[in-house]
């Protein structure tokens, strides 16, 4: 459950900029993820999650750039950036060595097992499904952006069996895994 409230931020900007606008939205994922920050540190006094720092930072960054640039950018083309920051903050968490998935995995393993190679190899390939499907994503909402002929439903079927994917991958990969040996 925690890494998908993790991306509740995305989901309250998807909500919000449909029903208000891109602007709107921006700054209700960027409450949203500073909301999870405070909750975060209120309830378990650890250090900020790379994803939901990195969300704050996402939508924060772009909401002040929207706001005081007066610049409007299309629902698409503002969904295209902010999946693209996505996708960076997945690959950066992977490239420093601490695929974002290890923060939510430790606390539902004991302590031996979360020292174990097998764990940390297990999120590497999670993360990567995650990365793969925000990849997607941006790929999908280039294609909707720069061709006008092709059907927005195969796009958004794109980025929902995305998302689907990934979470389905999360919830039953671990389970192969252990139950592998």
């Amino acid at each position: 459950m925690g890494i998908l409230l993790a991306f509740a931020p995305f989901l309250v900007f998807a909500v919000v900029e449909r029903l208000v606008g891109p602007t709107a939205g921006l700054v209700a994922g960027a409450l949203t993820s500073a909301g999870l920050l405070v909750r975060d540190r209120v309830l378990h006094g650890g250090a900020p999650k790379i994803l939901e720092a990195g969300t704050l930072l996402l939508f924060g960054a772009l909401a002040l750039w929207a706001l005081l640039s007066g610049l409007g950018l299309s629902v698409i083309g503002v969904r295209l950036v902010v999946d693209a920051g996505l996708l960076a903050i997945v690959l950066v968490s992977m490239a420093v060595g601490r695929p974002f998935t290890l923060q939510y995995a430790a606390g539902r393993v004991p302590p031996e097992i979360r020292a174990t190679p097998r764990f940390v190899r297990t999120n590497y390939v999670i993360t990567g499904v995650w990365a793969a499907a925000f990849a997607a994503m941006v790929l999908a909402e280039l294609a909707m952006l720069s061709l006008p002929g092709m059907p927005q439903r195969l796009g958004i079927a794109v980025i929902v069996l995305a998302l689907v994917g990934a979470v389905k991958f999360t919830g039953w990969y671990p389970e192969r895994v252990r139950a592998a040996g």
